[in-house]
C-alpha cells in the first residue's frame, strides 16, 4: 500500500515538473504589460486619496502667501541693517 502512495506522488511530481503544453515553457510565458499594470495601480492610489476641501485649500494658501511675505521683509530688513553696518564700517576705517 505504502509502495502505490510513493508511486502515486512520484507521478505527480513528474507532472509538475513538465509543461502543461508541448512546446511552451516558463520562458515562453507573456508578461503582463507593465505600462498598462502602472496606469491601473495609479487610478486605484487616486481613488485612495482625501482630496481637501476648497476652503482649506484657500485657507492654506492664504497661510503660505502672508509666511512668505513676512519672512521677506525679515530678509529684507536684515540685509539693509547689515549693509548699512558694512557701509559705516568701510567709511570709518577710509
Amino acid at each position: 500500500m505504502a509502495e502505490k502512495d510513493t508511486a502515486k506522488k512520484a507521478a505527480k511530481a513528474d507532472k509538475a515538473d513538465k509543461p502543461a503544453v508541448k512546446g511552451k515553457t516558463s520562458n515562453n510565458v507573456k508578461k503582463p504589460n507593465k505600462v498598462a499594470k502602472y496606469f491601473r495601480d495609479l487610478r486605484s492610489e487616486f481613488k485612495k486619496v482625501v482630496w481637501p476641501s476648497r476652503k482649506t485649500v484657500v485657507n492654506n494658501t492664504a497661510v503660505v502667501i502672508v509666511t512668505m511675505i513676512v519672512t521677506g521683509l525679515g530678509v529684507f530688513a536684515m540685509d539693509t541693517v547689515f549693509a548699512k553696518l558694512l557701509e559705516t564700517m568701510l567709511n570709518f576705517g577710509g
